[in-house]
C-alpha cells in the first residue's frame, strides 16, 4: 500500500505539471482528491490494516494528498497569473493610435429660439417668469375672463386631471399668477416661456404638446402704439430689418382690443408665394390690451393701471425661420434633422 501511494504520488505530480489550463488541472484533483478517487479508496482500505499499520499508513496518506494538494494550489498560482499576463497583452493600448472623435451635442433649434427670443427681451427690460404645468382652472381660465361655460373654453380643448386641476394650455397662468403677487401695483415686464398641452391631433402643424412664449407689460398710461412697437422691434430682430408687420382686428377673451400680428413673407418680400397663400404675409402670434376684467381680478384699478400682452409659438417661429415644413420634426430627435443646427452653430 505504501508503495501504491508513492506511485499515486508521482503520477499525480506529473499531470499537474502537465496541465496546461485551469479546466485540465481541476479534473487533476478531482481524480486524484475527490470522493471517487484512488486517495480516498485507500482510506476506506485502511480498515484492514493491522493497529500498528495503521497511524504509519494514515499519516503516510496525509503527506501525500498535502503534496498533492499544494502542488495544485502552486500550478492555479502559475496558470492564474499567466492567464492575466495574456490578456493584459491582447487588451494593451497603443497609446500612439489617433483618439477617436467624440460627437459633441448642441442646442436643439427650439431651444435656440427661445433664447434668442428671451435675450431679446431681457434686453428691452422684460423678466422671465415661470410656472407649474399642471394648473388649476382658476388660473389656466377664470383669472383670464374665461368662466365656467364661456364658449371660448372649447377653442383649447383640455387634458383635466380633476374637474379643478389641468395640464396648462397656454404659459397665461404665469401672467395672472404673477398680477396677483404684485397685489396691485405696477409695473408688470415679463415673459413667460414653457410648454403647454392641448387635446390636438398630431399632424404637420399641431402637437398634443408644443412651446409658448407669452409676454405681459403692465404700468400706467399703456397704449396700443407700445404694444406695435414692441412687436416691430421683435419681428425685425428674429425675421430681418426689412421685415413688416400688421396687426388685423382679432378676439381673446383676456384681451380686448385683440389683434393677430402677420409679417411680410421673407420668400416673396410680400408680392405673394405659395408659403405666405399669395397673401404676402404670414400670421405670427396674437396680442392685445389686457381685458379691464383680467386687470380687476388680480387686484389692479383698471382705471389707473392698462397693459398689453402678446403670445407665440416658438415651434412656428422656427419653421419659419429654419424652413421647417413639419413641425413633428422638432419632437421625434431624428438625429439626421437635429445635425444640419448643429453646423450652424
Amino acid at each position: 500500500m505504501e508503495q501504491k501511494l508513492k506511485q499515486l504520488e508521482t503520477e499525480a505530480l506529473a499531470k499537474i505539471s502537465e496541465a496546461a489550463d485551469l479546466k485540465a488541472l481541476n479534473d487533476v484533483r478531482v481524480a486524484y482528491l475527490g470522493k471517487k478517487g484512488p486517495i480516498t479508496e485507500v482510506l476506506r482500505g485502511m480498515g484492514k490494516l493491522s493497529a500498528e499499520e495503521r497511524p504509519k499508513m494514515g499519516a503516510l496518506v496525509n503527506v501525500v494528498r498535502e503534496t498533492i494538494t499544494e502542488a495544485i494550489e502552486k500550478k492555479q498560482s502559475e496558470l492564474e497569473d499567466a492567464a492575466v499576463r495574456k490578456q493584459l497583452e491582447s487588451e494593451t493600448i497603443d497609446v500612439t493610435l489617433p483618439g477617436r472623435p467624440v460627437k459633441a451635442g448642441s442646442r436643439h433649434p427650439l431651444t435656440k429660439i427661445v433664447e434668442e427670443i428671451e435675450d431679446l427681451f431681457i434686453g428691452m427690460g422684460y423678466k422671465v417668469a415661470e410656472g407649474p404645468e399642471v394648473e388649476k382652472d382658476y388660473y389656466n381660465f377664470e383669472a383670464l375672463n374665461l368662466p365656467k361655460g364661456h364658449p371660448a373654453r372649447d377653442m383649447q380643448d383640455s387634458f383635466y386631471i380633476t374637474e379643478e386641476i389641468l395640464l396648462r394650455t397656454h404659459t397665461s397662468p404665469v401672467q395672472a399668477r404673477t398680477m396677483e403677487k404684485h397685489e396691485g401695483k405696477g409695473p408688470v415686464k415679463i415673459i413667460c416661456p414653457g410648454k403647454v398641452y392641448r387635446r390636438d391631433n398630431d399632424d404637420a402643424t399641431h402637437s398634443h404638446q408644443f412651446t409658448q412664449i407669452e409676454g405681459l407689460v403692465i404700468d400706467e398710461n399703456i397704449t396700443m402704439g407700445d404694444l406695435k412697437g414692441t412687436l416691430e422691434v421683435f419681428a425685425k430682430k428674429m425675421f430681418g430689418e426689412d421685415r413688416e408687420i400688421r396687426l388685423r382686428p382679432s378676439f381673446f377673451p383676456f384681451t380686448e382690443p385683440s389683434v393677430e400680428m402677420d409679417i411680410s413673407c421673407k420668400m416673396c418680400g410680400g408680392e405673394g408665394c405659395r408659403v405666405c397663400k399669395q397673401t404676402g404675409w404670414i400670421e405670427i402670434l396674437g396680442a392685445g390690451m389686457v381685458h379691464p376684467n383680467v386687470l380687476e381680478m388680480a387686484g389692479f384699478d383698471s382705471k389707473k393701471y392698462t397693459g398689453f400682452a402678446f403670445g407665440m409659438g416658438p415651434e412656428r417661429i422656427a419653421m419659419l425661420k429654419y424652413g421647417v415644413d413639419d413641425i413633428r420634426h422638432f419632437y421625434t430627435n431624428d438625429i439626421r434633422f437635429l445635425q444640419q443646427f448643429a453646423l450652424q452653430e
